[in-house]
């Protein structure tokens, strides 16, 4: 994947052969080498995102890669390509392999690992069949590691394959050095299982359980690991199945079924109950439901109609449908998605690059410590044998492994489960901003609100018509109007009880600033701005109530008599209080700024329990007021929608997007909030603390191992074959704690639903508009 940024070109390679974090420290720092070049590797991924000069080719990065002793490609253009079906099968290809090979590797280890342990099970000669059984082990089943000692040999550097190599390989040669010339090769010998060194009784011990204890233990541990990552990068998998393959394209009165590469902006294609929709568009005929699950988190199926949007991949659970491309292959919303979730995991966080610099010098100091330990048992006249075991075991035991998944693992996970609730981060640094937040500006149209009228209250006259026929006739007036009041209220006549069809309006007219006219049968019907006069007492009630929280109040008059008073704004978002509630409970103190009035803004605020409010706001004075918290002290995000919010975000310590706003909010922030729902902010805050904490607990872990256990190895209390369980265990460990990001669920905070029950009586309300 390569793509052009203002500093160069950002190049995805995929690295082979990676083992540690030695190895990404070695692949950073030979692409570094190369001038203008930064590179940041992941392990857990196998890709190294690449930022470069025009100048510098692919296939000289490839050739940078290589010449580190890996094997290198340079990423297709197409999003995630490491999860598309060509890479699925080499991974399958891959699996298959290390699994016969570790099955083989089983069926060999464990007679020697049984006869070895067990006394009891010793019989004559025992000892030369554990060296046939054993000597494929250590030569077939290790050759892996073999292999890539080698080639780090060949380019001066070593791996966390050279440590277990170097173990093997010592292991079984100290074992004939004992069977040929040692005596322990005489027929009646018997030797008892010990886990700590023992000296010598003349006669030299094999070791040939370590010779294939080490292997087995570290294949399995790799497998395990290997299948969990698989794991972590299954929200990416799961986007990548959303794509469609064909559509069925409608061309004048003919239907054909057509790749859907070639489908094209503007053309129509059909999408049938059940199907996925193609791509990106807007809905020409029919009706349906549509559920956006696996896209954008929405729990619900959400119901289109002719005019409204559609997103692709999400799936067709109704009628049939007929829609109108709005956009294409790497213009879609699924495709952002795909990108955001694959550059947030190629990232790295802070505490991650200090761990990579640790396992880059790592490994040499490792062999250092094993010869000084064999140096050092000797020259204090130590059993040989005892020397060899404890300086093997420092070989085995260290493990730059789990150092290396420590982050990106846990950073699958959480941007995979992040993509599945509707929150995309735009990589680890988003996250640690999350994480610290403490102040939260928040934008109130289209953010707090829906951004479109609708009709709350409706109070009818006593003695009248009744409501529901008031809105009957007053949506058949406004039906013949373009004004966002008169839209409003039509829908909502559509969508009350009895409502499907509307009556016919005769003598449309319409009066700027003031409402709308008509006849509807044998009524004439006038839906106009209220204003207090003569008005019925419940009526002035309501248009008092109206004015106090500031929305629009219009009154429907039939045959000349007020029979209604309807109150219309923009719809507070039904999670909006859940979510500026659940914010101060995680210590994030919530700020109001809009442009619209003041009345409009503290009455949402009010709604909301929001304490501090700035009404009347331009772009520039949201920007200073996100520059005069950051000047506090404060850690600042912002969420919004709009342009208008686009600097405000862009100088924010963390700017958050609602998924459903301009292209520029979104471009100007660390954070999309997919699903239209505010309350996917402190699903985010929270996912960002879990992600942080089960990173630190991750390094915690890779580094308190090696502290624990590398002692231990040295003063010979460690036996190589538990070394390497230990070794292999440590790597399991991380990436299995990582995985339980996966089942992370964005539960409420305790008491927000008893909270919620005592919410004020206007929340969730219109609160603006005028005509």
């Amino acid at each position: 994947m390569t793509a052009g940024t203002e500093t160069g070109v950002v190049t995805d390679v995929i690295v082979g052969g990676m083992t540690c974090g030695a190895c990404v420290r070695r692949v950073e720092r030979k692409l570094g080498r190369l001038e203008g070049v930064a590179a940041e590797v992941n392990l857990a991924t196998g890709r190294a995102r690449v930022t470069h000069p025009r100048e510098v080719t692919r296939d000289a990065l490839v050739a940078a890669v290589e010449a580190a002793g890996y094997t290198a490609e340079a990423a297709r253009p197409e999003p995630a390509p490491e999860h598309g079906p060509g890479r699925d099968e080499d991974a399958d290809t891959d699996t298959d392999s290390e699994r016969q090979r570790l099955v083989a590797t089983a069926l060999l280890s464990l007679p020697v690992l049984i006869l070895s342990m067990i006394p009891a099970a010793q019989f004559t000669n025992w000892q030369w069949l554990c060296l046939m059984l054993a000597a494929p082990v250590a030569v077939w089943s290790a050759w892996p590691f073999h292999r890539q000692a080698l080639r780090g040999l060949r380019h001066s550097t070593a791996t966390m394959d050279t440590l277990v190599s170097l173990g093997v390989l010592a292991s079984f040669s100290w074992s004939l050095y004992a069977l040929f010339l040692g005596g322990a090769g005489e027929p009646g010998m018997r030797m008892d299982f010990t886990l700590l060194p023992s000296a010598g009784d003349g006669t030299a011990h094999v070791y040939l359980e370590a010779a294939v204890g080490v292997p087995l233990f570290v294949l399995l541990g790799r497998f395990l690991e290997a299948r969990a990552r698989l794991g972590t990068g299954e929200a990416l998998r799961a986007l990548a199945d959303l794509a469609v393959k064909e559509v069925t394209v409608r061309r004048g009165e003919a239907e054909v079924s057509v790749p859907v590469e070639e489908l094209r902006t503007g053309d129509l294609f059909v999408v049938r109950p059940g199907e996925r929709v193609a791509t990106d568009g807007q809905v020409a005929e029919g009706g349906s439901a549509v559920d956006l699950s696996l896209v954008t988190g929405e729990s619900e199926p959400v119901e289109v109609a002719p005019g409204q949007d559609v997103t692709g991949g999400s799936v067709n659970v109704g009628g049939l449908l007929v829609v109108r491309a709005t956009a294409v292959g790497e213009d879609t919303r699924l495709a952002r998605i795909t990108r955001m979730v694959t550059d947030a995991q190629a990232g790295k966080a802070r505490a991650q690059r200090l761990a990579d610099s640790v396992a880059g010098v790592f490994v040499p100091i490792v062999l250092a410590l094993s010869a000084t330990v064999l140096g050092f048992w000797l020259g204090a006249g130590g059993d040989p044998q005892a020397a060899v075991t404890a300086s093997v075991a420092v070989l085995v035991v260290a493990c730059p492994c789990a150092l290396g998944l420590a982050t990106p693992t846990a950073l699958m996970a959480a941007t995979g489960r992040g993509a599945r609730l509707g929150i995309l981060v735009s990589g680890p640094q988003a996250l640690e901003g999350l994480q610290h937040i403490d102040t939260v500006v928040l934008d109130k149209t289209g953010t707090l609100t829906s951004g479109h009228m609708s009709v709350g209250r409706v109070t009818a006259a006593a003695g009248g018509l009744g409501e529901a026929t008031a809105v009957k006739l007053a949506g058949a007036v406004e039906a013949g109007s373009e004004h966002p009041l008169g839209r409003a209220i039509a829908a909502h006549a559509r969508r009350s009880p009895g409502g499907g069809s509307i009556p016919r309006v005769h003598d449309f007219r319409a009066v700027a600033g003031k409402g709308v006219s008509g006849r509807v049968g044998k009524h004439t019907v006038e839906v106009v701005t209220a204003e207090a006069g003569e008005l019925p007492a419940e009526l002035s009630t309501a248009l008092q109530r109206a004015e106090d929280a500031a929305r629009t109040a219009v009154v429907v008059r039939v045959d000349g008599k007020a029979q209604a008073l309807l109150e219309v704004g923009d719809q507070v978002r039904p999670g909006s209080y859940r979510a500026v509630d659940r914010l101060r409970r995680l210590g994030v103190r919530p700020v109001l700024a809009t442009g619209d009035r003041a009345a409009v803004a503290r009455a949402v605020a009010e709604d909301l329990g929001i304490a501090e409010v700035h009404s009347r706001c331009t772009p520039e004075e949201k920007a200073e007021l996100v520059a005069r918290l950051r000047a506090e002290g404060r850690r600042v995000a912002v969420v919004g929608d709009g342009i208008n919010d686009a600097a405000a975000l862009a100088g924010a310590d963390l700017g958050i997007a609602m998924g459903g706003g301009t292209d520029a909010a979104i471009g100007a922030s660390d954070v999309t909030l997919v699903r239209a729902d505010i309350e996917a902010l402190a699903d985010a805050v929270r996912l960002a603390r879990r992600t942080l904490g089960t990173i630190r607990a991750n390094l915690a872990w890779a580094f308190g191992y090696n502290l624990v256990t590398m002692p231990l190895a040295m003063v010979g209390l460690l036996n190589p074959m538990l070394a390497a369980l230990a070794m292999s265990a440590s790597s399991v460990l991380v990436v299995a704690n990582s995985l339980r990001l996966r089942t992370w669920q964005p539960a409420a905070a305790a008491g927000t639903a008893r909270r919620t029950r005592n919410r004020p009586a206007g929340a969730g309300r219109p609160v603006a508009g005028a005509r």
